[in-house]
């Protein structure tokens, strides 16, 4: 049966949604802010790695996303516009663009605000009922959050590769210690070849973002390629999990016979999991209990991207829309299939069903994996 809906109740329906589109996308910007409010400028500038463009492209990359797809595209045009100038992803891929001329943070703060403005006054118009797919039901505003929210992540990533812990004073006033060879004068050099001067006997450290400490015997690991992963699996005598595997473990509710949304149902409860850049590392595998699937598999989604064997290609029936890049020019054999989200995932960026890829060497990514074995 076909329920008609009033002009006046369609209206209604959709001013609300525009109500939830702008909170969200107040809320987004406020935690990618966040994130660049005490990196320096020369910070924002360098680039850490090869791997990782400067954090300042990223940010740019953001508003430029959001003006051409919350603005230009929006337009009414037959064709959609592409990305122009620096902020293009594939004119300028990760390695080069610490060689672009990028605007200052200021500049560029000052640029995405103006386009912020721009965004909220036509979403005050935006008709969520109709035709065109790009605004049906917000479509083209939650494409926009969930960009800027992997962003965020991509900012993370590169955050942790800058050098040296930051300056933390003393807790409390000078500590004496006596010193017993002053026939040195006190002083005595240690080589970094002398391990057993510096190094705790039987332990092993790691550092994460800036702290550097033991890590949990019971938590994920993390920062791990795929070979790195398929190799621990084999000497174990098992195998890393087929992607349809993983979202059956996650999302398979043998008692209603349907697949969840998330592991623990519905509602995407960031406190349920290892999400949201809360925690700034993983988590021990007890830390959630509510983070565990029907089939009774814990930390699906938080803490770790989980590397699976599959090579990503699209799905049968697939289009890509409403453009190709986002993930159809990356079908093919180069790149494998992570799943689940890790620490630094938006909790709006998600669920059972989220896709994720990467190159298999790839390691500064929030990576890890879990095994599957054939019985």
């Amino acid at each position: 049966m076909t329920t008609a809906i009033s002009p006046t109740e369609r209206d209604t329906r959709s001013v609300a949604s525009r109500d939830d589109i702008a909170r969200l996308l107040v809320d987004a910007r406020a935690r990618t802010l966040r994130l660049v409010e005490t990196v320096s400028e020369e910070d924002l500038h360098k680039q850490h790695d090869p791997l990782m463009g400067p954090i300042l492209w990223d940010l740019g990359h953001i508003g430029a996303f959001e003006e051409l797809w919350l603005d230009r595209n929006l337009e009414g045009k037959v064709e959609f516009v592409e990305m122009p100038g620096m902020y293009n992803p594939f004119e300028h891929p990760r390695r080069v663009r610490g060689e672009l001329p990028l605007p200052t943070l200021a500049a560029t703060l000052a640029s995405m605000a103006e386009m912020r403005e721009r965004v909220l006054e036509r979403l005050e118009r935006a008709n969520f009922s109709s035709d065109d797919p790009l605004l049906r039901d917000g479509y083209v505003y939650h494409m926009v959050l969930q960009h800027e929210y992997q962003h965020n992540e991509t900012m993370l990533q590169t955050l942790q590769l800058k050098t040296g812990a930051p300056y933390s004073p003393r807790e409390r006033g000078p500590r004496p210690a006596a010193v017993p060879n002053g026939a040195r004068g006190g002083m005595v050099r240690i080589d970094v070849a002398e391990a057993s001067m510096w190094r705790e006997s039987g332990a092993w450290q790691r550092r994460s973002m800036d702290r550097i400490g033991a890590p949990e015997p019971s938590a994920p690991v993390i920062h791990v390629c795929y070979h790195e992963a398929e190799a621990f699996a084999r000497w174990a005598g098992k195998r890393l999990p087929t992607e349809p595997e993983w979202e059956i473990a996650a999302a398979w509710d043998a008692k209603t016979g349907q697949a969840r949304y998330y592991p623990w149902g519905a509602g995407s409860d960031c406190a349920a999991a290892n999400l949201d850049q809360l925690a700034f590392d993983v988590a021990p595998v007890d830390t959630y209990p509510a983070n565990v699937s029907p089939l009774g598999c814990y930390g699906m989604l938080g803490d770790v991207w989980e590397w699976t064997s599959t090579d990503f290609s699209g799905y049968p029936g697939f289009a890509a829309f409403p453009y190709s890049e986002y993930s159809q020019v990356f079908f093919g054999t180069e790149y494998k299939v992570l799943r689940g989200g890790s620490w630094a995932t938006r909790p709006g960026a998600i669920r059972n069903t989220f896709r994720n890829w990467d190159y298999p060497i790839r390691r500064q990514i929030f990576s890890g994996f879990r095994c599957a074995r054939d019985d």
